[in-house]
């Protein structure tokens, strides 16, 4: 089951407008107009507040460009000589508006909102006060979440807990210390009053330890960390993977369109297929993908869906599958197909028909002739950008292809979408196998290696079915695998960053970082504050060193 959370603000504050369709299978909300807070809330409805902050949280999954570009594993989709910001850190200026800093003080306003009403309006009866506990857990956890996507990006940031009433033009940050100090005191405040196993799409307690686990292993790395952050992080973790075997499925079911609710899953942005658009929006299938649509035989309405978006896949992420990892074929399509009838040159397509291949080993001269008769095929050093040369007397001559070609990612696709957005997949956030790679990371820093190489181990085995293919752990290592695992999920930026890998790794795997690349450790270790927030709050907000 799933949970939907489709909330709409009207002009009045806390006016809910949206009617939602009659279904017992999902936590719903009902349709009010023309009324206030103070006459609409009470402890039976309450919990419409607490769905509004799940709504918001939705919507800071599908800010990507942070998260990815700018890696060791994710580049700019142009060509090598080409610039983007984000991505080779050239020319990298504060923006006036981030959706990553506006989506995620959404969350923390709603949930500054529902905790307010929670404790200072609502009249609660003693036999609801459990409910008035697990709903203010909720938001706590979440703007937990918020405020975490925020430091590691942006480093200290305004810490107002305040439901807001009204505009402000004193915004003040605080500082990355006592940012850390308050989502950690929330979090360990929500854990006790959340549920072991809630409704689905709901804040479990062991997704709140997955994420808190995350907080003390990325402070562990600080100046300021406290003396037992790993330990505490590790521990943290063991707590979160519970007694789930992650063995007990593979990454392909995972992943299986129809298993989108499965143990695994500690915790996920939910989309649903319904009339609601809000609902219906998920764009992840969109990405790490290029303009497939332009390819003869592939409609607008293919299986794959329509590019959007910046990233692609780097080739040191494609090198990193080896040939027993049951993940590449879950993870990557290395054959796209028509599902139309055209025509090439003196080839007939029909739906079902190769267009491309991304051959995993490259091909001879003979085969790769023989196959251009019927379908391109990109070599493996000739992935994302550029034509190669003609082969001679072929059919599919490179010249007439695409500009951009890589295998594209495969684990989301949807099959429900309108162009680049209309996505109903759900979007995970934590999943029990990042868990493990937290736990290994966070005992290879409190100096227990056998507990580190147990946990990566077993993420490893799940795809390869061997048991102890690390016998030696490092950062290098855990990096690799939460590569091979979670591509497109974590964070990937931030967990370089946490490491005090990032630059060394863009030096090293990022192409155009490679060709042109300006990274500046003083500089572009910290996001920039988008430049409007420094407006609406000249006198106290600062920008961060360098931009």
């Amino acid at each position: 089951m799933k949970i939907n959370k489709n909330i709409k603000q009207g002009i009045t504050l806390l006016v809910f407008s949206i009617v939602l369709n009659s279904c017992n299978e999902y936590i719903q909300e009902d349709a009010y107009s023309d009324v206030t807070s103070e006459t609409f809330l009470n402890e039976d409805n309450a919990d419409q507040l607490v769905v509004g902050v799940y709504t918001a949280t939705r919507a800071t999954y599908r800010n990507h460009s942070y998260k990815f570009e700018g890696t060791d594993i994710f580049t700019a989709k142009n060509e090598l000589f080409s610039f983007n910001s984000t991505n080779d850190y050239t020319n990298f200026v504060a923006p006036e508006t981030n959706g990553v800093w506006s989506s995620n003080y959404n969350v923390v306003a709603k949930a500054n909102t529902a905790i307010n009403r929670f404790e200072n309006q609502i009249s609660w009866s003693d036999n609801n006060l459990d409910a008035k506990a697990y709903g203010i857990a909720q938001a706590r956890a979440l703007r937990a979440l918020a405020f975490f996507n925020l430091t590691v990006q942006y480093g200290g940031v305004d810490l107002g807990l305040e439901e807001p009433l009204s505009i402000r033009n004193d915004y003040t940050r605080s500082t990355e210390e006592a940012t850390y100090s308050l989502i950690i005191s929330e979090l360990e405040a929500a854990i006790p009053n959340l549920e072991d196993e809630p409704e689905t799409g709901r804040f479990s307690k062991r997704a709140a330890q997955h994420l808190l686990s995350e907080v003390y292993l990325t402070r562990a790395y600080k100046s300021f960390a406290g003396s037992n952050d790993f330990q505490t992080a590790a521990d943290l973790a063991v707590q979160a993977i519970g007694s789930y075997d992650i063995r007990s499925q593979s990454f392909a079911q995972v992943f299986d369109y129809d298993n989108q609710v499965n143990p695994e899953i500690l915790f996920a942005a939910q989309w649903e297929n319904n009339e609601f658009t809000e609902d219906r929006n998920n764009n992840k299938h969109s990405l790490f993908m290029y303009g497939v649509q332009e390819l003869p035989g592939v409609s607008r309405a293919n299986q794959y869906g329509v590019s959007d978006g910046s990233q692609m896949m780097t080739p040191y992420f494609y090198s990193l599958f080896e040939d027993n990892d049951t993940r590449e074929d879950a993870t990557i399509h290395r054959v796209l197909y028509a599902d139309e009838d055209a025509a090439w040159g003196d080839d007939t397509i029909v739906p079902g028909d190769t267009v491309v291949y991304f051959p995993k080993q490259a091909l001879d001269l003979t085969e790769l002739t023989d196959k251009l008769e019927r379908y391109w095929v990109y070599q493996p050093d000739q992935y994302l950008y550029g034509k190669p040369a003609d082969i001679t007397g072929v059919n599919y001559l490179y010249s007439t292809g695409l500009f951009t070609h890589f295998p594209i990612m495969k684990k989301f696709d949807d099959e429900v979408y309108f162009d680049q957005n209309g996505g109903a997949r759900d979007t995970f956030i934590f999943r029990v196998a990042g868990t493990h790679l937290l736990a290994a990371e966070a005992f290879l820093g409190a100096g227990n290696t056998a507990q580190g190489l147990f946990h990566l181990n077993r993420v490893r085995e799940r795809a390869t079915g061997v048991a102890d293919h690390y016998s030696t752990i490092d950062l290098d290592d855990i990096l690799v695998e939460n590569a091979l695992e979670l591509a497109g999920e974590d964070n990937r930026w931030a967990v370089l960053k946490r490491m005090g890998k990032l630059e060394e790794r863009i030096n090293s795997y990022n192409p155009h970082v490679i060709d042109h690349g300006a990274f500046d450790s003083s500089k572009h270790l910290l996001r920039p504050i988008p430049t409007r927030e420094i407006a609406l709050s000249p006198n106290t907000m600062v920008q961060n060193p360098n931009y």
